[in-house]
């Protein structure tokens, strides 16, 4: 069931994003009088067809990692002489320079529309409090400590932990020295502290950006209680019970979620004596913790999930504009967020970032099904931000993408006659080597992770 729920997910979201990504070429078009003969969501064989009164054919093909609007254009076929005003090559180069940006551009505008519907009907945020800081980190050596929230970094403000965490990853690469505002709990004054990230450097496959720091964020205490179990797991198989409270493991006792973790990951394969209580009674129970591979090495794992508690109602903030002002907002967080895209791709040319950041369809399917399952404000954020990603990446001067063909007709603008066949053929071969190769590295990250 969650295979299905994740490949569900991953159609939907690339559903809405090529979707929207195509319409954007196809309005363009249709206003510029270029006759669409095709709108295509995925590639392969068609599904679904239907055709407009313009004889445009709408399909909804088999694969749904893409898709396409085919236009009338003299160099794909034969145009007839009637129809030769609307053609594809035969417009001004500024209508075809429009066409081809209008896709990314609507994926941008759509990023900003998720954002401002987000902010309008309110976002619940975790306020970012510090729970404890590891010793002799880089938090430590700041002089920060548990308790206090961190309320701006470097001047902008942080209602949250994910405005920390973005506030901090365009340092990512950089020996910068970054100023901290906290406050003690939720009403202290305030106090400024300076990191020194010139030692901060992880790997972004076994730890988050903020651990690396050294901090460690509130998080209400987890009592070592079963919420959800995997069927067929080894926690099923011992007779556990959602509900079900371990007290103890061979005899030691256990009375948080995070203990119980700790020890069966350090059992692999090793029968373990649970003590439980369930519905006032107490129960004995042998469980075999099974195996997987981890970075760390073999790790043992109970298919079990950690009931759901309460969080103190001062730890959450709800972050809510008006109509007028989430508009401001969601500009701001849209531009945020492509200045990251940008500088991510910029660190990573550079060998500052490491290629493993890359990520192919398997982490976005993951991903997607994660944040759905989250619920509509986290399947909304990440919608807007793959949007975001997607518009960033198809603007980039690389033959085959949109950006590519914006360069050719730039180029084409400043001299007076398009850049020649023989040209783009080149750029053409050369743009599939490059795309290739970073389909091939993002799918290797993606089995890597698995």
């Amino acid at each position: 069931m969650d295979i299905l729920n994740t490949v569900v997910a991953l159609i939907v979201t690339l559903g809405i994003l090529v979707t929207i990504h195509e319409y954007g070429h196809f309005w363009v078009a249709r206003r510029c009088g270029v006759k669409v003969l095709r709108f295509s969501v995925g590639f392969g064989k068609p599904l679904v067809r239907w055709r407009d009164r313009r004889d445009t054919e709408y399909v909804i093909a088999m694969i749904p990692l893409g898709g396409y609007v085919s236009m009338l254009d003299e160099r794909e076929g034969r145009v007839e002489p009637e129809l030769l005003d609307q053609a594809f090559n035969r417009k001004p180069v500024l209508q075809r320079i429009a066409i081809v940006a209008a896709g990314p551009i609507v994926n941008l505008i759509f990023a900003v529309l998720v954002y401002w519907a987000m902010f309008v009907s309110g976002v619940e945020k975790v306020v970012p409090v510090i729970g404890s800081v590891v010793p002799q980190s880089i938090a430590e050596q700041a002089g920060l400590s548990a308790g206090v929230e961190i309320v701006s970094v470097a001047g902008r403000a942080t209602q949250s932990w994910d405005d920390v965490n973005m506030a901090l990853v365009t340092y990512l690469g950089e020996s910068a020295v970054v100023p901290l505002t906290v406050r003690q709990g939720l009403t202290g004054a305030p106090r400024e502290y300076r990191l020194d990230l010139s030692g901060w450097d992880f790997d972004p496959e076994t730890q988050s950006p903020l651990a690396a720091l050294g901090v460690k964020p509130f998080r209400p205490v987890y009592p070592a209680e079963i919420g959800q179990l995997v069927s067929e797991g080894a926690a099923s198989k011992a007779g556990l019970l959602v509900g079900d409270k371990v007290t103890s493991i061979d005899a030691a006792p256990v009375s948080e979620w995070l203990q119980l973790v700790t020890i069966v990951r350090q059992h692999p394969g090793q029968t373990l004596q649970l003590g439980v209580e369930r519905n006032g009674q107490l129960l004995s129970l042998k469980i075999t913790p099974d195996e997987k591979q981890d970075q760390q090495g073999v790790i043992g794992y109970i298919g079990a999930g950690v009931a759901a508690v309460e969080w103190p109602p001062e730890m959450l903030r709800q972050v809510r504009y008006g109509v007028l002002d989430s508009v401001t907002h969601a500009a701001s967080k849209t531009w945020q967020m492509m200045s990251l895209t940008l500088d991510s791709i910029w660190k990573m040319l550079k060998g500052i970032l490491s290629v493993k950041n890359l990520s192919g369809p398997i982490t976005i399917a993951k991903v997607a099904g994660a944040s759905a399952a989250s619920g509509v404000e986290a399947f909304a954020g990440f919608l807007a931000y793959l949007s975001i990603s997607l518009g960033i990446l198809n603007l980039l001067p690389i033959p085959m993408l949109d950006g590519g063909h914006l360069l050719y007709y730039a180029v084409e603008l400043l001299r007076g006659r398009p850049v020649s066949e023989k040209v783009q053929m080149i750029g053409l071969r050369l743009g599939m080597a490059i795309l290739f190769s970073l389909m091939g590295v993002a799918i290797f990250n993606d089995l890597m992770r698995l």
